[in-house]
């Protein structure tokens, strides 16, 4: 996916044209992007938005074609999802061979993170994010995708989501909402499974679910997760498929 000098000043050139100059920090960002992924500016696979590099939709399934990506596995997580109230949670796994083990990614949506022009919309939106998580898994691509943006505001600015992975009926619904972005954060932050969160946050706190648990101990969790996460990620996510495992037995 190499690209020449002159398609990346031509990158450069539009870039400028459609969003002002830009700085030294967002040249390299480009530069990046183009020579590394082969995106494009013309074809509305990246946009500078508020200072930061966003990658479409499109943009990535391009990226995948040109891979010859395998396959992409997309499902939702019913136990997660809210169709009366627009709620959806969905899974998708990338497979960048037939050999592949897949690289899974989560997408949620619901009518108090997606724009208004997508109302009614929140399955679709909830789809195309879980893909986009999963293939910038894949690619190892750190710069988020536009489609993950919420509500947009004239100035792009990123909302403060809720995520649905973490709350509703079935989910991680504490009543104790600073507690419940906190835990929001660190799953975004580690890409770590939110269902597998949720059984070992319940055998953390002797709960059949986490809304059962007291603040002092769902306070205790985050702490404890936030630590494990940040020591060693690797030993949290062996840990969090033990309980998987679990779960298989169980059934």
């Amino acid at each position: 996916m190499k690209t020449t000098n002159k398609t990346l000043r031509a990158n450069m050139r539009l870039a400028r044209a459609a969003w002002g100059p830009l700085s030294k920090i967002a040249r390299q960002g480009l530069r990046e992007l183009v020579k590394k992924y082969a995106f494009s500016v013309a074809l509305g696979d990246i946009y500078f938005i508020d200072g930061a590099w966003f990658v479409s939709h499109a943009g990535l399934l391009r990226l995948a074609r040109r891979c010859r990506c395998s396959g992409i596995q997309v499902f939702p997580v019913r136990e997660l999802c809210e169709p009366a109230a627009n709620r959806w949670v969905f899974k998708a796994t990338a497979f960048k061979s037939p050999a592949s083990r897949g690289f899974s990614g989560y997408g949620d949506a619901d009518p108090t993170n997606t724009s208004a022009v997508l109302r009614g919309a929140e399955m679709r939106v909830a789809e195309t994010r879980a893909v986009n998580r999963a293939l910038r898994k894949a690619f190892g691509i750190g710069t988020s995708s536009i489609e993950e943006l919420g509500r947009q505001k004239s100035t792009f600015e990123p909302p403060n989501k809720k995520s649905p992975e973490l709350s509703g009926r079935n989910g991680f619904s504490t009543n104790q909402p600073r507690l419940r972005d906190k835990l929001c954060l660190l799953i975004r932050k580690y890409e770590l499974d939110p269902t597998l969160v949720k059984l070992y946050a319940a055998d953390f706190c002797g709960t059949e679910a986490l809304r059962d648990a007291s603040r002092d101990l769902v306070e205790a969790f985050i702490s404890t997760l936030a630590e494990e996460a940040a020591k060693d990620r690797a030993a949290l996510i062996c840990k969090l498929n033990s309980y998987n495992q679990l779960e298989e037995v169980k059934s």
